[in-house]
């Protein structure tokens, strides 16, 4: 007996050492990244009595009014590789706003990118983009008929929430984010969705996808939803990863062709989907009892509820 006690104590000794070096690792990198945004951000946005929204704005040449996208970053913050696709996109004539969702905090660390998804509550999060929101209203070159939101990952679940709440927006593209199924949340969606998944993603079953897509079309929302086979979770990368083409590319492209035909009002079609996914994607159980999955569970969900 004593001896099951020793090792118990043993056992949770080293189990709180780790959490006690977890933590203490998350304080050291939120200290040493208090500079990190600087090389990214170009763009200050008021947020009334809450701090200021450090953001990377893109913007394409001429004189406007242009459609404005808001590109909501992954759980690790403002990183450059999504001020480099924000750049990408304002080629094709959009005014792309980055905010920064994280209260000035970035990261590359995993357990930093934990902490910060589970201590940023979503009316927080919301409130910012109500402020980014705002700042767009305010900006003459913006034409605030046309605002559309989009994000990656954490990004995709906030992107998704946040259309489902604010009417301003004509529409929304997800990748690979937590998702809402339920067509009387969706049916308050004002234009067209855009859904891009892997399909070898081990965070999001197929079967949240198709439950996503059958939400939309109850709900009568115009949607492409679309999984591209054999490709793992956040497999759109840096635009020079996506230039090297392949499924990277086609869903950059077909973003692209989204935006464009959401912007002018054309009608949306699913051709798309067929195409890249003739076959069902069969699910297997031990594909989704991974610490990924409960992961995604217990962490990204926490972006729609």
């Amino acid at each position: 007996m004593k001896k099951a006690i020793k090792i118990i104590s043993w056992i949770l000794g080293i189990l709180v050492g780790f959490m006690v070096v977890i933590a203490a690792s998350v304080i050291i990198d939120r200290g040493m990244g208090v500079n990190r945004l600087d090389g990214i951000t170009n763009t200050v946005i008021p947020n009334g009595n809450e701090p200021a929204i450090r953001a990377y704005v893109a913007r394409p040449s001429g004189t406007g009014p242009f459609p404005v996208v808001i590109m909501v970053h992954e759980w690790w913050g403002l990183k450059a590789e999504i001020a480099g696709k924000a750049d990408a996109l304002a080629k094709d004539g959009y005014i792309v706003v980055a905010p920064n969702l994280f209260r000035g905090n970035t990261t590359s660390w995993f357990p930093t990118a934990i902490w910060q998804v589970s201590n940023t509550p979503t009316t927080q999060i919301d409130g910012d983009l109500d402020a980014v929101l705002q700042w767009i209203n305010n900006q003459p070159d913006a034409n605030r008929n046309q605002i559309a939101i989009m994000g990656f990952c954490f990004g995709g679940g906030t992107a998704l929430r946040y259309s489902v709440n604010t009417p301003a927006i004509v529409a929304t593209a997800i990748f690979y984010g937590s998702v809402i199924s339920d067509p009387a949340e969706l049916k308050k969606i004002q234009g067209p969705v855009l859904g891009v998944f892997g399909g070898a993603d081990t965070m999001i079953p197929q079967t949240e996808v198709d439950a996503f897509e059958a939400g939309l079309i109850a709900a009568g929302i115009p949607n492409q939803v679309t999984t591209y086979a054999g490709e793992p979770h956040a497999f759109v990368q840096s635009i020079a990863e996506i230039n090297k083409g392949g499924n990277q590319q086609k869903a950059w492209n077909q973003l692209r062709e989204f935006l464009a035909k959401a912007f002018s009002g054309q009608a949306m079609s699913r051709q798309y989907r067929l195409a890249n996914n003739p076959q069902p994607h069969t699910v297997t159980a031990s594909e989704f009892s991974t610490p990924a999955r409960l992961l995604h569970q217990f962490v990204c969900d926490l972006t729609v509820r």
